[in-house]
């Protein structure tokens, strides 16, 4: 095989190479971010203002990616006093959920939210499937 050719294939090798480690180093990273999910266990004192709430924040939460599981649907106890209502939203990872949660969008509503419920809500991190 004549340097020319030696070169071109060692070329080829080459970028094979990169390519296929930036696309196995791009999915290392997608997998040290699972999915995580919003949970709220909520109690309704003011109906009307919740609702309020609960329009406004549809629209924030779908802006930063967030999907509703579950939205106050029925609540069955299997241990304990069930939750009143129980909100859940699933996000592509830690990092999307804190952004909506600390959002300047999401902050306007929060005392909407905390004069019209008492709420308790956290973050669970998912596993990746």
């Amino acid at each position: 095989m004549n340097s020319r050719h030696t070169f071109a294939v060692s070329a080829i090798t080459l970028v094979l190479g990169v390519a296929i480690g930036a696309a196995t180093n791009q999915r290392l990273h997608a997998q040290t971010n699972p999915p995580a999910y919003f949970f709220a266990e909520i109690d309704v004192t003011d109906p009307d203002a919740y609702r309020t709430y609960v329009e406004r924040n549809t629209s924030v939460v779908n802006s930063f990616g967030g999907r509703f599981l579950a939205r106050g649907g029925k609540t069955t106890a299997m241990d304990g006093e069930p939750p009143k209502r129980v909100v859940i939203i699933a996000w592509e990872n830690e990092d999307k959920a804190k952004a909506w949660y600390t959002s300047a969008a999401y902050k306007e509503i929060t005392p909407i939210r905390d004069n019209a419920a008492k709420f308790r809500g956290f973050i669970v991190e998912g596993v990746q499937n």
